[in-house]
């Protein structure tokens, strides 16, 4: 079983940066397509990016595309978000998930960390 911890949130102002962390217990990690989601309070939870396991292939939400950048540390089982000019619309709590193949439906993913909230203020 693969435990994934997110990190990085935090309250910033509109157009800050922030970089999230998934920390994954087990070196398997290289053998899943990683993704991140995000859920606003009343909203369903929504893709927001995801990576295959070797990190060349990427894909992104409309809403992040070119704000948002997907990376990963297969050495150190980590995976990353580089979120920049930040708007209060990516108000959200931000998880980490695993999948077997590429996808943007959360059905599709299997082990979930527990979430980092991220609040961005106007």
């Amino acid at each position: 079983q693969v435990q994934l911890v997110e990190s990085g949130g935090g309250l910033v102002q509109a157009g800050a940066s922030l970089r999230l962390s998934c920390a994954a217990s087990e070196r398997t990690f290289s053998y899943y397509y990683m993704g991140w989601f995000r859920q606003a309070p009343g909203k369903e939870r929504e893709f927001v990016a995801s990576i295959s396991q070797s990190g060349i292939s990427t894909d992104y939400a409309d809403s992040v595309k070119g704000r948002f950048a997907i990376s990963r540390d297969n050495a150190k089982n980590t995976l990353f978000l580089q979120m920049n000019t930040l708007k209060p619309e990516d108000t959200a709590v931000y998880y980490c998930a695993t999948a077997t193949v590429p996808a943007r439906d959360p059905l599709r993913y299997g082990y979930w960390g527990q979430g980092t909230q991220v609040t961005v203020s106007s």
